[in-house]
């Protein structure tokens, strides 16, 4: 199928456009944001559906309101987050004539306070996962710049034993510290599993339904 002249015409001055280097900081503002949004939709909408068809009870209707209310929630604060993001970092460039390294602390810092600064569960479980990732990663900064000594065996063990130790006990003992969605999860792992009646709710299903 033929591209309509005055089509194919606007198309031209659209890449003429994203082409010119004066535009760039701009223009990779806005791919940032539509980058966000796409990620952060395909980041929250599977685990939304799983974890409200898994632990959240309500109609079919509540349940997919949920999912879509978080997986708009997720992608929409993505992408505000990367298109500040950028936008804070090109304007420290442009004031100072280059980009320093704490250009981009600063950045994500005003960032993360404006987009992910509500305490609420969606903001909690993405900044638990970027700690994690902060933690391991300086770490390895610290080994890679000589401020923490190599180790001579692999630590990794070790640390997972720890971890899992001090997790298992605070879900034990200290329940209302961890948060929502990792209650639920080893709630249905170690605490369900200590309930049944009959074959149904022991092997077939989580609980027994009750009898109508």
């Amino acid at each position: 199928m033929a591209v309509p002249r005055q089509m194919r015409a606007l198309l031209q001055a659209v890449n003429a456009l994203l082409r010119k280097r004066r535009y760039h900081a701009a223009l990779a503002m806005l791919k940032g944001f539509r980058n966000g949004a796409v990620y952060g939709a395909k980041i929250r909408g599977p685990h939304a559906l799983v974890m409200t068809f898994l632990f959240r009870s309500g109609s079919l209707r509540e349940k997919l309101r949920a999912i879509l209310q978080a997986t708009y929630t997720h992608s929409r604060s993505l992408a505000c987050f990367v298109f500040t993001y950028k936008g804070l970092c090109a304007l420290q460039a442009h004031a100072q004539g280059e980009t320093y390294q704490v250009h981009s602390f600063l950045a994500a810092f005003i960032g993360g306070l404006m987009v992910f600064g509500g305490n609420n569960n969606i903001n909690s479980q993405i900044n638990m996962y970027l700690l994690s990732r902060a933690l391991f990663a300086l770490c390895r900064l610290g080994v890679e710049k000589g401020y923490i000594p190599e180790p001579r065996w692999d630590p990794f063990p070790l640390f997972t034993g720890l971890l899992w130790g001090l997790v298992l006990w605070l879900f034990e003992y200290h329940q209302t510290t961890l948060q929502p969605s990792l209650q639920s999860s080893m709630t249905y792992l170690y605490q369900d599993s200590n309930v049944w009646h009959d074959i149904s709710d022991f092997l077939l299903y989580n609980k027994s339904h009750p009898s109508k």
